[in-house]
């Protein structure tokens, strides 16, 4: 299947993001062949019975590129642009938005895991993972990781990845390890989901290790879960922030490149220095840690400290779903209060595609236009309200746009989006049940604790 994304202006992230004026984009099978100026051929030499969703005249140019049956969007008065990568989200959380939106961090941790968690069955899983999933489609995420501490039973887990592929997102599933009782079952659990339910690195879902030390939990613990997902070939992301975390694993030998540090407020020098030479890498979530109360977001340290660094939505309970949002949070706490700011929008578009797969250990498959990469692909409505008129396109996608001017969206070539509308999801079926999941959760929770 060959699918071209004609008419478009292209805005490509690797290395650096740079613009591409009325560029085609050559899709085959998934994978980006192609980027490149539209060649000056003759409208009438179309073939007439070619396939396409936004393809009129206006595609014309392209004799002889295509064979029948190839795809042909038109995406003129439209910006091209990798999906977005969400490097750190708790996607089942998506049945509780804003349920904790004047919560500091502990009030948080008491209220939803303490709380609510409990009340989750399997299919609630299910549905809020479908749901959230399908959010962070709607509003060009294309990857996400998601985050997973809602593993009550063997059945939760098999419904969080169930939703999640047929979904038709990109994602990470980081399994934490989280009420499955004793570490041998825990273990037990991980190895199960390696090697029946996610045993391939190259599928839409991939697997990785949630892990809870030693923030959390103790430096033995750690090295548990450290030797267990490097013997399963899992990479490992944790929650860090302030002095000693990154210490102990240091001490204790298990810093690496397989390893995500999530959030970073607060951490020395010392200790960046220390993830940047083990070849470690971030993932900020700069709406969620300034109104919880975690710390001044840390991307110019990050950065500066040669830090691949990632944005997340991290959770929808106090912040909104979609990148958009993270990027001008970001982009505004990397510049506060200074005279003269380094982080430019090129840079935050950065942290939102390319720089976001390398900290998740994916940028060889997404995050950029280049050739060879998985055709995970955002088009812009540039004629939206409050995006036009646009004079310097990144600064348009990080400063002005959101959802609403999200038309198109391909994951691995495949149209999940088009004309601002989900496509291959039942939309009601999917809402009906967020809604229904979120009622049970809410009410089951309140019941137990009146108990």
């Amino acid at each position: 299947m060959k699918t071209i994304i004609v008419n478009g202006t292209v805005v490509d992230t690797e290395p650096r993001p740079h613009v591409v004026p009325d560029a085609t984009v050559v899709i085959e099978d998934g994978v980006i062949v192609s980027v490149e100026p539209r060649p000056d051929d003759r409208a009438e030499d179309r073939p007439d019975d070619r396939a396409g969703d936004r393809a009129g005249d206006s595609a014309g140019g392209w004799a002889g590129a295509w064979e029948e049956g190839t795809e042909i969007i038109d995406a003129a008065g439209g910006i091209v642009l990798p999906g977005f990568v969400d490097t750190h989200r708790h996607v089942w959380q998506s049945v509780l938005r804003g349920i904790a939106a004047d919560a500091t961090l502990g009030a948080y941790l008491d209220l939803v895991l303490g709380t609510l968690t409990p009340a989750f069955r399997a299919e609630d899983v299910y549905a809020a993972n479908l749901w959230g999933a399908i959010e962070a489609l709607d509003a060009g995420v294309t990857t996400v990781y998601d985050w997973s501490h809602i593993q009550l039973t063997p059945g939760h887990t098999d419904a969080a990845v169930e939703a999640l592929r047929e979904s038709g997102v990109r994602a990470v599933f980081g399994y934490a390890h989280r009420g499955t009782g004793d570490a041998d079952r825990a273990e037990d659990e991980v190895r199960r989901v390696r090697s029946a339910l996610l045993p391939s690195d190259d599928g839409l879902v991939t697997p990785a290790l949630a892990a809870w030390g030693p923030v959390y939990g103790s430096v033995e613990a750690a090295r548990a879960d450290w030797a267990l997902a490097r013997d399963l070939g899992l990479r490992v992301s944790l929650h860090a922030t302030g002095a000693g975390p990154v210490e102990r694993l240091h001490d204790a030998g298990l810093l690496g490149p397989d390893v995500l540090f999530v959030h970073c407020n607060g951490i020395p020098d010392e200790s960046l220095k220390l993830v940047a030479g083990s070849g470690g890498t971030a993932s900020v979530a700069p709406v969620v840690e300034s109104q919880m109360g975690h710390g001044h977001p840390e991307t110019g340290r990050l950065r500066s400290s040669g830090i691949a660094t990632g944005l997340g939505v991290d959770t929808v309970t106090d912040a909104p779903g979609d990148m958009f949002s993270v990027m001008r949070a970001a982009f505004a706490a990397g510049r506060a209060g200074q005279a003269a700011p380094e982080l430019t929008v090129s840079d935050v578009l950065a942290m939102a595609t390319i720089e976001g797969a390398a900290a998740i250990g994916m940028d060889h498959r997404i995050g950029s236009l280049r050739p060879g990469k998985q055709a995970d692909i955002v088009i812009l409505d540039a004629a939206a309200p409050g995006l036009a008129p646009v004079h310097d396109p990144v600064a348009a996608i990080v400063t002005a746009a959101g959802t609403a001017a999200v038309d198109t969206v391909l994951v691995g070539g495949r149209v999940v989006k088009r004309g601002g509308r989900l496509v291959g999801v039942d939309m009601d079926r999917a809402r009906d049940l967020a809604v229904r999941t979120a009622r049970h959760v809410t009410t089951q929770a309140r019941t137990t604790s009146a108990r």
